[in-house]
């Protein structure tokens, strides 16, 4: 099971960290690494925070930074990321344990936090055929899935210390408007479906569910398997866009990761995880089991997937602004304009299904 085992590569031009500082700082916060060689390499996936492994001996720990030359620092505080892990640290057993945290720029030049490496299996487009999920384990994975965000949603937040984390009150509202504005500052293109589907969003907008902690980022390549029984979670990861807020939003934000085998082409080429296997849930079966597992009633689910959708094009929208300012190199970035025109796409044709 070991060639499914996610690996990490050469780190890429333009994303290097200094090693030797990276060793001193290491070994004065934690002497047990001082007398052992470091190795930095790079994990090539995500298209936010940059990830790293650091093998120190035997050890393997995981570095997490800021992108190079970001233009929305709010979504790279490598502090508030390093808190939250602290406070899962005994309370959510699928949480990363984090290690040291270091606004120091002398070190990496921006702020960082090492944590301990959560050594599984990664689901990324396609299903590895060597891991045997035929449909009827593949359903259990999915389910597996939904119950690891209903047990995140169900934290009672205040008492683990993170109830200054977010402002509840008003969640819904202030993230329509929020992701709206987000657009309109790294807007480069003229794709007018976008306006259109924020419209709709802020015509349509419910009222706040409750309150819980979220992860925002909830999908397949976040989620880390147990090598010897793919259908069990070992961890999530990428806490950055963590709050306190509206529990529904989150269950959009990850319906609308998930892609099924009827969707349209362009949705299948965004696809980053392998939602339209034999045996998958369907987005209705997930807010269906969703629903029975936490006791939230989800009214309106068409408005929750048609947020997700729009959110995540805003998400790449901003990153396609930073490739197309020269800020980063990465050749992934290229293509991402059709991305966003996908998504709301796709949210437009959920939304006129409403009509």
């Amino acid at each position: 099971m070991s060639e499914v085992v996610d690996a990490a590569r050469a780190v890429r031009a333009g994303e290097e960290v200094d090693a030797e500082k990276l060793k001193s700082f290491l070994a004065a916060e934690v002497p047990e690494l001082a007398s052992r060689p470091l190795e930095v390499l790079q994990f090539p996936g995500g298209h936010s925070n940059l990830t790293y492994l650091l093998k120190v001996g035997e050890r393997e720990l995981v570095m997490r930074r800021p992108p190079f030359g970001t233009k929305v620092k709010s979504a790279h505080d490598m502090g508030r990321e390093f808190r939250i892990l602290s406070a899962l640290a005994t309370s959510y057993a699928h949480a990363p344990k984090p290690v040291v945290y270091s606004e120091d720029p002398s070190v990496m030049g921006a702020p960082f936090y090492v944590m301990e490496r959560l050594r599984g299996i990664i689901l990324r487009k396609e299903l590895p055929p060597s891991l045997g999920l035929e449909p009827a384990r593949f359903r259990k994975l999915c389910e597996n899935l939904v119950d690891a965000l209903v047990e995140l949603h169900a934290l009672d937040y205040k008492a683990i210390g993170l109830d200054n984390l977010g402002k509840p009150d008003g969640y819904v509202q202030r993230q329509v408007e929020g992701w709206t504005d987000r657009y309109k500052k790294s807007q480069t293109d003229d794709v007018p479906v976008v306006e259109q589907v924020a419209k709709w969003l802020a015509d349509n907008r419910p009222a706040d569910s409750g309150a819980s902690l979220i992860h925002n980022d909830f999908k397949f390549d976040n989620v880390v398997l147990d090598p010897a029984d793919p259908t069990k979670i070992l961890g999530i990861l990428d806490w950055e866009m963590s709050t306190i807020g509206d529990p529904l939003m989150d269950l959009g934000t990850f319906v609308s990761y998930w892609v099924e085998a009827a969707d349209d082409p362009m949705m299948q080429l965004m696809r980053g995880g392998p939602s339209e296997q034999p045996g998958a849930l369907t987005r209705a079966e997930i807010v269906e089991r969703y629903e029975a597992r936490s006791g939230r009633r989800v009214v309106n689910p068409a408005f929750y997937y048609v947020f997700g959708l729009f959110k995540t094009a805003v998400v790449i929208q901003q990153i396609y602004y930073r490739y197309r300012q020269g800020l980063t190199k990465d050749e992934r970035f290229s293509v991402f304009g059709i991305g966003v025109q996908a998504l709301c796409d796709q949210a437009a044709r959920s939304i006129d299904k409403q009509a």
